[in-house]
């Protein structure tokens, strides 16, 4: 039987500022990443609706298109901005809400300052990043002394996935996010477990959103390729501790299928609630905690929301123990 009692953290859950929406829309983005408006929020509906399903406490990010809009001087203010409108609303509420801090990459050392300052200054929890700003990936060396930075304090980053360069070929006139979002963030994932970027960084917490997105399905063929393209047993053991180290949360679909997939590769020990919103609107949310409640194996698995806050609780701790 599911336990529908134990109150949840939800590490997937995004906000939006008027001046926020006013400077991606000048920047080109007024359907973001091809949809067909810009959802509105407000922490009193957030509230609402994290009372309506037992979210004890949400942390707060920018989705994409994030903050990166080709200017240096524009984006690093705009994170500014974002991040201490995120802390004003968590001083408010300080029992609700957390946030993780905009970054201007792949502007490194703004990135970092900034990273710095949040953490620091402003209390948040961690940071967000694109999977890839303006077509850099975090997999690029090009930014590796910010995520080896976070790595040394033993920080949070959570991964959004973003629209691609190229996407005009791809996604065949369908919004972004349907497919080119789950491939984003595969892509860049793979990348970091193929080259040891995650298995070396053994204290950055990295959450990967919606399940995975397509890498339950991929993992092995990583170690495949990984056996193929390596000499020694190194690769292949760089996939599973690279994999062992992330957490994912469980926004989307993860129900009936793509929650098994990802626990066959990983187990249950790292699983985290998200819930989208706002760009999942509340009846969507409604309906994928219930998919939770009806489709998850408790018998096997044991309660997800037991699951989900005790996983919750160990990813603060660690976090509490590289300090």
């Amino acid at each position: 039987m599911q336990d529908d009692t134990a109150p949840l953290v939800d590490v997937h859950a995004h906000f939006l500022t008027s001046s926020y929406v006013e400077a991606a829309s000048a920047a080109g983005h007024r359907r973001p990443d091809g949809m067909a408006s810009w959802p509105s929020w407000s922490a009193e509906d957030h509230l609402r609706l994290m009372d309506a399903h037992g979210i004890e406490r949400s942390i707060l990010s920018i989705s994409s298109p994030g903050v990166w809009f080709g200017d240096l001087g524009s984006s690093t203010a705009l994170c500014r901005r974002v991040n201490d409108f995120a802390a004003d609303v968590v001083a408010e509420h300080p029992d609700r809400f957390q946030f993780f801090a905009s970054v201007p990459l792949p502007a490194v050392d703004e990135a970092i300052a900034e990273a710095t300052r949040a953490l620091d200054q402003l209390g948040a929890a961690g940071t967000v990043v694109m999977t890839n700003a303006g077509g850099v990936y975090l997999s690029d060396p090009a930014v590796e002394l910010f995520l080896d930075e976070l790595d040394r304090r033993g920080a949070a980053v959570f991964v959004h996935p973003t629209t691609p360069l190229g996407w005009e070929h791809t996604t065949l006139g369908f919004p972004r996010p349907m497919v080119e979002f789950f491939a984003d963030t595969t892509r860049v994932i793979s990348a970091m477990l193929m080259k040891g970027d995650v298995a070396r960084r053994d204290r950055l917490r990295m959450i990967v959103p919606h399940c995975g997105a397509s890498l339950p399905l991929l993992a092995d063929r990583l170690r495949l390729f990984a056996s193929i393209l390596s000499s020694t047993p190194d690769g292949l053991e760089r996939i599973d501790e690279g994999l062992g180290r992330l957490w994912f949360d469980l926004a989307g679909t993860p129900m009936p299928l793509q929650a098994d997939a990802l626990i066959s590769q990983v187990g249950t020990g790292r699983l985290l609630y998200g819930s989208d919103y706002c760009w999942t609107p509340p009846h969507i949310v409604n309906s994928q905690i219930a998919a939770l409640d009806s489709a998850w194996r408790a018998d096997v698995h044991g309660a997800w929301r037991e699951l989900a806050r005790d996983n919750a609780a160990a990813f603060h701790a660690q976090g509490v123990a590289s300090h």
